[in-house]
């Protein structure tokens, strides 16, 4: 599938390469994680990936994942911790953490961690982790997260201090041109520049709304009536 380049969601993004923390929050269809992987392909920045589910939502187990996971960029990191996080007993969750900072803030060069679906998360253990971790975060490490809502973090605190860069809905919504090049490039449909107006305007920049529609369209004759008669509860879309 030919991605769709986003060039000012891209310099958005570097910006937020000098603050603590990126927040990617949108809904279900908005291209979060796609559009995260092409910036980080992008960038050349080393990253370590984290793909969370439900499970992740207990500490011990979201502590050893975000290790192991830190050490897939430099593999000095957490080892002191490890034997701690692998036994049954109580953690300390502040002084593992400080531990696991102090080895991010020896790493040679500056890298990225990608919490990728914490919406899945229902955690207040695993939020006060990372609210301790973002309060002191050495400049070598920033986090990015992306959320169908909001996270449980000090979003307000960061952006006060200039360490947060947000990216919502609004944001990742296709532009006219960008539904125009996906409809064309990706999902093959050579539509008038009126049409992809319309199903623009009918999708609200909905990046799966158009996929779905695009679709739907396959194998019908008269696409300029299909599009006329596109709407929101589409089973397609009520479906998704």
């Amino acid at each position: 599938t030919a991605l769709i380049s986003r060039p000012r969601l891209i310099e958005k993004l570097n910006a937020g390469l000098n603050r603590r923390l990126v927040v990617v929050s949108a809904p279900a269809g908005f291209g979060k994680t796609t559009l995260i992987s092409e910036w980080i392909e992008q960038s050349g920045r080393p990253a370590a990936w984290l793909s969370l589910d439900e499970g992740d939502g207990d500490l011990n187990r979201f502590l050893i994942h975000f290790v192991a996971a830190l050490r897939t960029v430099f593999a000095d990191i957490g080892t002191a911790v490890l034997p701690a996080l692998q036994t049954t007993q109580p953690i300390e969750t502040d002084l593992i953490l400080t531990t696991v900072i102090n080895d991010i803030s020896s790493c040679r060069e500056p890298f990225s961690l990608v919490l990728d679906d914490y919406h899945t998360l229902d955690s207040n253990a695993v939020d006060e982790a990372l609210a301790f971790l973002l309060e002191h975060l050495p400049p070598q490490m920033n986090l990015i997260i992306t959320s169908r809502e909001d996270p449980n973090l000090p979003l307000s605190r960061l952006r006060v201090r200039d360490q947060l860069t947000d990216l919502r809905a609004a944001d990742l919504r296709f532009t006219p041109a960008e539904a125009a090049e996906f409809l064309s490039q990706t999902m093959g449909l050579h539509l008038s520049p009126k049409d992809v107006s319309l199903l623009e305007a009918r999708t609200e920049g909905w990046i799966a709304g158009l996929q779905l529609a695009a679709l739907s369209m396959q194998g019908h004759k008269d696409v300029s009536g299909f599009i006329q008669a596109f709407a929101g509860d589409h089973r397609y879309v009520m479906d998704y």
